[in-house]
């Protein structure tokens, strides 16, 4: 049974500029104001083809508005599988990048089995979080569509997988260009599905995209549905985006497993962002 869903994600804005000819008022404007916030971007996406896997993380820390995003210098990154003990420190590819990798090459399948810790000490503070392999079906089909549902303009594509009957799947596809779309079989639990996607922004015939569908648990496919949501109702105009959404990044300073064993009660003192290792498939489209 093929079911086919149109989806348009887009964000209308409207300037409205009026002009004074005796005179101009100068207005301020008090723009949110909080305390800088680490922001973890660790989605790692495994391809169980290959051998190895880069386990790539990027930090960086929230700013004012207006102000570019600083990258974020850690004292320590790393990760660990608890089962077997394997993991590694990660170092910073070049100083000032905010971006950390493992300096030897890492095991696919020491991050496929078993549970995972990526641990981060940041300005005398000590955050973790814990994740564990998400698996995923491969595309069937990816292709260019008509275009058309709203602009004769607008760039279309289809995308057909088929539903993995023996379990509860959520997904998270990347079309590239920074559009993000979640899913759950909900509705069509091991059969085969079909959904169109339109691009809001202008895309040249002869571009490429790269389209994912990856693998994750519920937790990240609700977490990753606010982020869409607020990223649509953010207009844009900002550099630093005023996204709260609370990923399962915990700072563990001040747990010790005795008299304190949570950070339930430290409501504000948290890093945003996500870790999860996700399965991936990809495929590569040309424009046409």
């Amino acid at each position: 049974m093929n079911n086919r869903t149109f989806i348009k994600l887009g964000i209308g804005v409207i300037g409205l500029l009026i002009g004074f000819s005796s005179c101009q008022d100068v207005v301020e404007v008090d723009t949110p104001s909080e305390d800088p916030r680490l922001v973890v971007d660790a989605l790692i996406r495994v391809d169980t083809s290959q051998q190895f896997t880069n386990f790539v993380v990027k930090v960086s820390q929230t700013n004012s508005f207006f102000e570019p995003v600083p990258p974020a210098g850690l004292q320590q990154i790393s990760f660990t599988n608890l089962e077997n003990g394997e993991g590694d420190v990660l170092v910073e590819l070049e100083e000032g990048s905010g971006i950390y990798q493992n300096p030897e090459p890492f095991l696919t399948e020491n991050l496929i089995n078993g549970e995972i810790i990526l641990q981060i000490d940041f300005e005398d503070s000590f955050y973790v979080a814990y994740a564990e392999f998400q698996p995923t079906v491969p595309f069937d089909e990816v292709e260019q569509g008509p275009g058309g549902l709203f602009d004769e303009d607008d760039f279309e594509v289809v995308v057909t997988f088929t539903d993995n009957g023996d379990r509860d799947d959520w997904y998270l596809f990347d079309f590239d260009l920074t559009e993000f779309l979640a899913s759950r079989d909900q509705f069509y639990q091991g059969q085969q599905f079909s959904f169109s996607y339109f691009y809001d922004a202008e895309i040249e015939p002869g571009a490429e995209v790269e389209i994912s569908i990856m693998g994750v648990d519920e937790r990240f496919h609700d977490y990753m549905n606010k982020v869409i949501e607020q990223s649509a109702q953010n207009f844009g105009f900002f550099e630093t985006p005023s996204l709260t959404v609370r990923g399962n990044l915990i700072n563990a300073t001040d747990i010790d497993n005795d008299g304190i064993f949570d950070n339930t009660a430290n409501t504000n003192n948290f890093a945003l962002g996500y870790f999860a290792i996700v399965q991936e498939f990809k495929e590569t489209l040309v424009i046409e």
